[in-house]
């Protein structure tokens, strides 16, 4: 797949700014594959729609990843930490790149080694203590942080929210069926395809981990309602490989075999974006070309803090 065929006409005004006052007062669009037909809901639907299925979540927790630190020459750097390596080590994304050194001190970081592509090994005193790390289409800035959290937020590790489950308010989650698997979200999820073909795109791995409960209801369940492509991945991941940890490499592009989810709950993503390329997957190349434009034309709001589409 070129990923030219990503590409589709996105008004800069559907990029929503902030979230809405509530969480679940998102519009929901409603595709149904069997028949093709096209519902407009409102989120408080969830539970009514998700009737008889198993619904996992991705549990993971954003960490406060960005920091604004100075060189010693006065010079600001900003450091997005992606991954927690152990023993106090990150891996980061750092700029001005190509200006820093290893062995600079930029207040609590410590730069250690290179990468390529503006990431770095470094080093951190301390735990994370910068900002919410909000994608750079998200201009406003966030009034409460815990807005960018999911309420089911419980283990720390990812760079960025998963944000298809932002939506949900704890009334509205005890309605429904639900399985927590963890994938912290790094740089494989938001960062921008580069390669002429989809499938050339290179990814590095996001960690997950499924306990086996978990991996025992969503193995048995009629069908099971994967919530974001997060979520998508890592249980994707365990119904090929067996193993409940370890890292998410698959790379979801049209012509996937999907396993053992049966319905999926996302966002409207940006274009030539390889979460596009999954959701493409699940409803179909044509057809979510066709969800697009009938999102763009209801002027549904798009991205982390956009409203959802349900593909059932």
């Amino acid at each position: 797949m070129r990923s030219a065929e990503l590409d589709y006409d996105l008004p800069p005004g559907l990029v929503a700014q902030h979230p809405l006052e509530r969480r679940d007062a998102s519009r929901l669009l409603v595709f149904r594959r069997a028949t093709g037909e096209i519902d407009h809901a409102d989120f408080r639907d969830l539970p009514r729609l998700a009737h008889g299925l198993v619904t996992v979540v991705n549990d993971s927790r954003v960490v406060p990843a960005r920091l604004a630190l100075r060189r010693a020459s006065g010079g600001a750097v900003e450091v997005l930490l992606l991954e927690a390596l152990g023993d106090g080590t990150w891996e980061a994304l750092a700029r001005p790149s190509r200006r820093l050194r290893p062995g600079e001190l930029l207040g609590p970081v410590e730069l250690v080694e290179p990468l390529g592509e503006g990431r770095w090994l470094v080093r951190l005193d301390g735990e994370p203590d910068g900002e919410m790390p909000l994608p750079p289409y998200i201009h406003e800035p966030l009034a409460d942080a815990e807005r960018y959290q999911t309420v089911y937020a419980n283990e720390a590790g990812s760079a960025a929210a998963p944000t298809a489950g932002l939506h949900f308010t704890p009334e509205l989650l005890a309605e429904l069926d639900v399985v927590s698997v963890t994938l912290h979200v790094g740089l494989d999820t938001f960062r921008p395809l580069t390669a002429e073909r989809v499938e050339d795109h290179r990814l590095r791995g996001e960690r997950y981990a499924v306990t086996r409960d978990a991996w025992e209801r969503i193995r048995g369940a009629d069908r099971v309602l994967a919530v974001g492509t997060t979520t998508t991945r890592a249980v994707e991941t365990v119904a090929r490989t067996g193993e409940l940890t370890g890292r998410a490499r698959l790379m979801i592009t049209p012509g996937f075999a999907f396993r053992r989810v049966d319905a999926l709950l996302t966002n409207f993503h940006l274009p030539r974006s390889t979460l596009l390329a999954l959701v493409m997957a699940f409803a179909g190349v044509e057809q979510t070309r066709r969800l697009y434009r009938v999102a763009v034309a209801e002027g549904y709001r798009f991205t982390s803090f956009g409203d959802a589409m349900l593909v059932i």
